[in-house]
């Protein structure tokens, strides 16, 4: 009988990533994020080989790999490939984890889907606007949201507080 309640859990857990309604984003931005309609393959002479796969092929780096782990400044952390700011610092923690973390992205700047590539369903994020892959949010975070956002660092580029944001790339 368990057999039976397994198999049928995965059985329909497999069809979710086909559902359309999986796939939202996260919150409302001040302005609507209108996304770019860009080849990937264009955005591999804008940034580095290793953003690349992470941002385009959905890769993870490896734990404690990124110097933004260790950055503590104020300022404001944008999508590497379009730079669509997607965090601020105020919302950095350490997490422990190896991974840049923050408790809450911008809102609107993110969006979300299901993943299904550790067997188990994650929450995996993309930045709205090129839709570079970020990371994965899980709920052990700390109060009040209890959320974790878990960045690739790779995936990100860090803008101190006293430096303008640069312009959107298109």
């Amino acid at each position: 009988m368990k057999r039976r309640v397994v198999l049928k859990s995965f059985a329909a857990a497999s069809i979710l990533p086909f559902i359309p309604s999986c796939s939202q984003v996260v919150g409302e931005a001040a302005t609507p994020i209108t996304p770019l309609n860009k080849p990937r393959n264009e955005w591999k002479g804008l940034v580095s080989p290793r953003a690349y796969q992470i941002l385009f092929e959905e890769a993870t780096e490896r734990p404690e790999s990124s110097n933004l782990l260790y950055e503590e400044r104020e300022g404001t952390y944008l999508c590497a490939a379009c730079y669509l700011p997607l965090f601020e610092s105020a919302h950095k923690y350490e997490s422990w984890t190896g991974w840049p973390s923050f408790t809450q992205p911008i809102a609107g700047h993110v969006a979300t889907k299901v993943d299904f590539k550790m067997i188990w369903p994650r929450t995996e994020y993309h930045c709205a606007r090129c839709g570079g892959h970020q990371g994965h949010v899980f709920k052990d975070g700390p109060p009040p949201r209890g959320e974790r956002w878990c960045n690739n660092g790779y995936a990100l580029k860090f803008v101190p507080a006293e430096e303008a944001l640069p312009l959107l790339r298109s």
